[in-house]
């Protein structure tokens, strides 16, 4: 099943306190980043994240999921209503992630 446009622009207006977030559409899903960094996608209409430390922290429960077959987990955000949570996840993730890549890729902008 692949993510609804409107589950991306849902999760869009929740990060758009944050300058720097952008995506890239792929297979039917969302790939999400900030700053240049991948942080997470949109799979299935379910909002994962990278499984850093700082978001196992601030996410103690959160579940592990897997966003396709064959892929490593993620974790799922479920307080996507919380724009300050959800800034100040984006905001330590970003810390714990490895330096982008300059691959060329095209990725939508937003905020």
């Amino acid at each position: 099943m692949a993510s609804s446009r409107e589950y991306l622009d849902f999760i869009l207006e929740q990060l758009s306190e944050l300058n720097g977030v952008s995506y890239r559409a792929m297979m039917g899903e969302y790939i999400i980043y900030y700053r240049g960094k991948v942080v997470g996608g949109i799979y299935d209409d379910r909002f994962l994240v990278k499984p850093t430390r700082s978001a196992a922290a601030l996410m103690p429960g959160a579940e592990r999921e897997l966003p396709y077959e064959g892929a490593k987990e993620m974790l799922l955000v479920e307080d996507v209503e919380n724009k300050e949570f959800l800034r100040e996840l984006f905001e330590a993730i970003y810390e714990e992630l490895p330096e982008k890549r300059n691959n060329n890729h095209r990725e939508a902008q937003y905020g």
